[in-house]
C-alpha cells in the first residue's frame, strides 16, 4: 500500500469519526435546547409552551431516613415456630426500594411534635383536644406490683431519656405523627427553594389552628395557610406581569421539590430492612437463611472487638432484663438509647430488640394462597378528594376538623364501588380475601355460610365476641426489652388494637422511594 493509498484511508477514517461526533453533538444540543422527542415543540421556551423539569436528578433523602434498595426475600417464618400459630407462613416476596428511619421515633422526636401541637391548638378552644390527642400514655408503665412511678413521671419529657425510643404511642398516634411530620419537612424544602417566608413556618404565626398540608397545597395552593398562602409566599415565588400585577407561583408536584409522605412500613417492608440479607451475600448468592437482624444464630457477637456482648437489648430470662453488675450488665433493665447497640447491614438501628414497633398492616392470620407477591400489603383504603359545588377541593376548616383531620386538610371520601376496573372493585380493601364470609365463593347463595369468620367486636355490641380480630387490629413487629429472643426474629408477628398503647411498642417512619428500584447512586440528602 503507497503513502497516497494509506493517507485516503486514514482521511477517509477521520471524517467518519467527526461525522459520528458531530452527529451525536446536534442530537446533545438539540436535547440541551429542550426540543421534544415527540412532537419537536419546544420545552421550557421562553415564549411560553410546555413547561417541565427535565432536569430532575433524583429524590432527596428526607431528614432521618436511610435508602434501602429493593429486591427478592423469602417473607415469614425459615426457622421452628415455637408457638405452633405459623400466622406468617413462608411466601417470597418483592419489595421495591424505599426509605426507612435510621432508628426508632425518640422522645425527643416526639417532643418537638407535640411543642407544634401544643403552640398551634392548645390555645383554641374548640382544638384543645386535638393536642391532647397526641400526648402518649405515659401510665403504661404502672404495674399492680412494681415501682414504676419514676417512669411514668419522666421518661417522656426528662433529657436523661431523650434519645430513647418513645412508647405509649398507638398506631393511630403514629400514624398522626407521619402526617404532621411530612408536612413540616416540606414546608421547609418550601422555605429553602424561595417559595415561601421562613417565618410562615413558625407555629407561633399560625392563626386558627390553619397550617400548611402537602396535600391541599398540590391540589389548591391559594387555599393553604386558611387562604394566606399568598401573603406568605417567598420572593422568588412572586412575579410581576406586565400590568403590573403580582402573579404567585407554587411548586407543582411534576416540579419534584416536595417529598412523598412519611408513612409507617408495611409489615412486609419493615421484615425485608430487618432481615438486611446483604450481610449474608456471596457472589449474588444468599448463605442459608438469617435469623436475626445479624449474621449468626446467636444474641452475642463472634467479633474480637465485642466478644460475648448482646446484640440487642432483651429479657435475657425470669427476672434478668440486663446481666449481672460488674460483669455482663448491659446497662438496658428498660429501654436503651437507640443507638446503644451495632446497626444490621442496611445502617438501621434497633431493628431487633428495645422496642417492638407499628407497622401498617391490618392483621390477618391467614395468607391467601394466591397471596400478591409485589409489595404486599393488608389495608388499602382507597379515598378521593371531596370536590364543592365550585369545582374545587373542600378543605377541613377549624368548626370541623378531628384527630385525622387538621384545619386545612383535603377532606376525602371512600371511594365507592367500581364495577368497571379490573384491579379492584371496592375502596375498602382491609378484609379483602382474607378467609370470612365475604370471601366464600358460595357468599349469598342460598344454603352457603351464615356465620362469620372474625366475629370481632364493634363500636355498637360487644356481645358474643370470640375474637379480637377486625379492621382495627394492627400488626407490630420485632421484639422488645420486656420479651425473650424469641422475638428477635423478624418473621414474628403479634397485633393489637389500633387504638391501644403500651410500654414496649414505639415505631418508625418510611417513606416510597419514587423512582426505579435500582439505585445506582446513593440519593442526595439534604
Amino acid at each position: 500500500m503507497n503513502i497516497k493509498t494509506l493517507f485516503k484511508s486514514f482521511s477517509l477514517i477521520v471524517m467518519i469519526i467527526l461525522f459520528i461526533g458531530c452527529s451525536r453533538n446536534n442530537n446533545s444540543t438539540k436535547r440541551g435546547k429542550n426540543i421534544s422527542q415527540g412532537t419537536g415543540f419546544g420545552i421550557n421556551s421562553k415564549d411560553g409552551g410546555f413547561q417541565y423539569d427535565n432536569k430532575y436528578k433524583g429524590q432527596m433523602t428526607g431528614p432521618g431516613l436511610v435508602f434501602v434498595e429493593g429486591g427478592t426475600f423469602t417473607k415469614g417464618n425459615v426457622k421452628d415456630n415455637v408457638m405452633h400459630d405459623w400466622n406468617n407462613t413462608p411466601t417470597q416476596q418483592y419489595v421495591r426500594s424505599f426509605y426507612i428511619d435510621e432508628t426508632e421515633v425518640t422522645n425527643l422526636m416526639y417532643l418537638e411534635y407535640l411543642d407544634w401541637m401544643k403552640k398551634v391548638f392548645s390555645d383554641i378552644e374548640n382544638l384543645h383536644s386535638i393536642y391532647v390527642a397526641a400526648l402518649p400514655d405515659t401510665l403504661v408503665w404502672r404495674n399492680p406490683l412494681g415501682f414504676n412511678e419514676d417512669m411514668v413521671d419522666n421518661y417522656l419529657r426528662h433529657p436523661a431519656f431523650q434519645d430513647h425510643p418513645v412508647v405509649g404511642v398507638s398506631w393511630e398516634q403514629a400514624s398522626r405523627y407521619a402526617k404532621w411530620r411530612t408536612d413540616r419537612v416540606n414546608e421547609l424544602m418550601l422555605v429553602s427553594k424561595g417559595l415561601l417566608r421562613p417565618e410562615a413556618i413558625q407555629a407561633d404565626s399560625l392563626k386558627d389552628g390553619y397550617s400548611f398540608n402537602t396535600d391541599a397545597y398540590y391540589l389548591d395552593p391559594s387555599k393553604a395557610y386558611g387562604g394566606r398562602m399568598n401573603e406568605v409566599a417567598g420572593d422568588k415565588a412572586k412575579e410581576t406581569n406586565e400590568d403590573g400585577e403580582e402573579i404567585v407561583s407554587y411548586a407543582d408536584r411534576q416540579d419534584g421539590i416536595l417529598l412523598p409522605e412519611y408513612r409507617l412500613p408495611t409489615e412486609t417492608e419493615w421484615e425485608y430492612a430487618a432481615l438486611a440479607l446483604s450481610e449474608i451475600r456471596a457472589e449474588n448468592i444468599y448463605r442459608g437463611k438469617k435469623k436475626f437482624p445479624w449474621d449468626g444464630e446467636y444474641t452475642r457477637s463472634g467479633k474480637k472487638k465485642n466478644l460475648g456482648d448482646q446484640l440487642a437489648n432483651f429479657k435475657l430470662s425470669a427476672g434478668d432484663y440486663g446481666g449481672i453488675a460488674g460483669w455482663s450488665e448491659t446497662g438496658s433493665g428498660i429501654t436503651t438509647a437507640v443507638r446503644s447497640y451495632p446497626p444490621n447491614d442496611f445502617g438501621l438501628y434497633g431493628m431487633a430488640g428495645n422496642v417492638a414497633e407499628w407497622v401498617a398492616d391490618v392483621y390477618r392470620p391467614i395468607i391467601d394462597e394466591a397471596i400478591n407477591d409485589f409489595n404486599y400489603y393488608r389495608g388499602s383504603v382507597y379515598t378521593n378528594p371531596s370536590i364543592g359545588d365550585d369545582g374545587k377541593v373542600i378543605t377541613i376548616d377549624p368548626d370541623s376538623a378531628t384527630f385525622d383531620n387538621l384545619p386545612g386538610s383535603v377532606k376525602e371520601e371512600v371511594v365507592s364501588d367500581s364495577i368497571y376496573r379490573v384491579n379492584y372493585s371496592v375502596g375498602d380493601n382491609r378484609n379483602f380475601n382474607d378467609g370470612d364470609v365475604n370471601s366464600i365463593r358460595e357468599y349469598g347463595l342460598e344454603g352457603s355460610v351464615e356465620d362469620s369468620m372474625y366475629d370481632s367486636p364493634t363500636s355498637e355490641s360487644k356481645e358474643g365476641t370470640i375474637t379480637l380480630i377486625n379492621n382495627e387490629a394492627r400488626v407490630f413487629k420485632g421484639g422488645s426489652w420486656l420479651d425473650r429472643a424469641y422475638y428477635l426474629d423478624p418473621a414474628q408477628r403479634r397485633f393489637l388494637p389500633q387504638d391501644m398503647t403500651n410500654n414496649f411498642i414505639g415505631f418508625r417512619c418510611a417513606m416510597s422511594y419514587l423512582g426505579e428500584s435500582r439505585n445506582a447512586k446513593k440519593p442526595k440528602k439534604r
